[in-house]
């Protein structure tokens, strides 16, 4: 039994040019050729670029509707007010500039199948009106009251996560379940790493037949390079990078170098810092924390060694000040990046982050250097950083922000330290 599903999975491939041999994708291809023989509803997901269309005509050619008539619909490029005469038809006078009846793509695919591409594109109202169709095979024209029959087949893709559209109110849930009977899942092609040079290989020698060239092909480097891309845009991206360098590359032998030239790395690995609404997939505001946290750390402990290097008086202040002004940009970067993020990504109340206690000591990891100094006077720091102000105001006739550009600190960290310190009737 294996051997035969095994063998069709090979055969499906041929049919429809599918190239790769990674488990998720022989899983996807698998399930759909086991549902096909059905008339069950299929919810196909998976990014953008994956080849989710495919596996629709797998489906289709498969099925006992294969000499039926099957249309491919993307919800999200028709306008929502036009979208419920596009699918289910309408009758002449319905709204301004219906001259004449329409029949909808339910009607005209009757006995066939239907794909509805990008379904969570798909409007309130018209979810309702496909909820009917899937339940009773029922639809109604636009500008009608009779109810029409229908016997179609319906399976739906999308890239986005229906059951957060779901929790958000944007799409039904029982429409959600009603299509998901059978799910099959796509996988992008970042999980599909030992398939990216098979179909590199396979554009290559498409695109040198079609523009009568040599093809191209890539070093071990330079494979290796390309693995370890994450290619956002899946297989249409690659498959236009392929072009692109088949077309524009006067060398046919790519290196690393040449590649890297079509395909830079983007991307930062600090934390991406995103608005509320944004994909979260690889964000971790832990990250964020982690990361303020260890440099507010190590800057703390920079700042203890000035504060004792001053103590010293080996230099004047407005020196050592001015060597070390970009410590003090350092140690308000990391609070105001995280306070930005909490600006956009909590609008609706007002942001409120707490990293630690100000008077708290970031030096449980920080070698103890307190036996640099002799003198058993008290080594606040605290203490030094309000002198440091109160200095800064006087030297700038309480101008603060004149006395901020001297601390090497912006107005508002100023405006804080002084509140903290009651230094406001100075």
């Amino acid at each position: 039994m294996s051997y035969k599903i095994d063998s069709e999975i090979q055969a499906v491939k041929q049919r429809f040019e599918i190239i790769g041999n990674a488990q998720k994708l022989n899983n996807a291809i698998r399930v759909a050729i086991q549902v096909a023989p059905t008339d069950m509803s299929v919810l196909i997901t998976g990014e953008s670029g994956a080849g989710k269309e495919s596996f629709s005509k797998i489906i289709h050619s498969l099925s006992h509707r294969k000499h039926g008539q099957f249309i491919a619909i993307n919800c999200g490029a028709i306008p929502e007010g036009t979208i419920d005469s596009e699918l289910f038809g309408h009758e002449k006078g319905a709204f301004t500039g219906a001259t004449g009846d329409r029949k909808g793509y339910f009607e005209v695919t009757d006995g066939g199948t239907i794909f509805l591409d990008e379904i969570g594109e798909m409007p309130p109202g018209t979810q309702a009106r496909l909820l009917r169709v899937l339940e009773n095979g029922e639809f109604i024209k636009v500008g009608s009251s009779k109810v029409q029959k229908t016997n179609v087949r319906v399976i739906a893709a999308t890239n986005v996560n229906l059951l957060e559209a779901v929790g958000k109110g944007k799409f039904r849930e029982d429409l959600y379940y009603r299509l998901s009977t059978v799910p099959i899942y796509v996988p992008p092609l970042r999980e599909r790493n030992s398939d990216v040079i098979l179909l590199f290989k396979k554009f290559a020698y498409d695109f040198a037949e079609h523009y009568k060239t040599d093809p191209i092909k890539l070093t071990p480097e330079a494979e290796e390079y390309l693995k370890s891309h994450r290619f956002p845009g899946n297989i249409r991206q690659l498959k236009n990078i392929v072009e692109q360098i088949s077309l524009l590359s006067p060398e046919r032998e790519i290196a690393v170098d040449q590649l890297q030239r079509y395909l830079p790395r983007t991307g930062s690995n600090l934390p991406a810092l995103v608005s509320n609404g944004e994909s979260r997939e690889d964000f971790s505001e832990r990250d964020i924390l982690y990361k303020v946290l260890f440099d507010m750390k190590a800057d703390m402990a920079e700042l203890k060694k000035l504060v004792f290097k001053m103590l010293e008086g080996n230099d004047s202040e407005n020196e050592i000040l001015e060597d070390h002004k970009q410590l003090f940009q350092n140690i308000e970067t990391p609070y105001n990046q995280l306070s930005e993020y909490h600006l956009e990504a909590h609008e609706e109340s007002e942001p409120r982050v707490i990293i630690a206690n100000e008077e708290e000591h970031y030096d449980a990891d920080v070698e103890d250097i307190t036996h640099e100094t002799a003198s058993d006077e008290s080594l606040s720091l605290e203490r030094k950083e309000k002198e440091l102000i109160i200095r800064a105001l006087k030297k700038n006739n309480n101008k603060r922000k004149y006395a901020a550009e001297d601390l090497g600190i912006s107005e508002r960290t100023l405006y804080r330290k002084i509140k903290q310190y009651e230094l406001e009737k100075l």
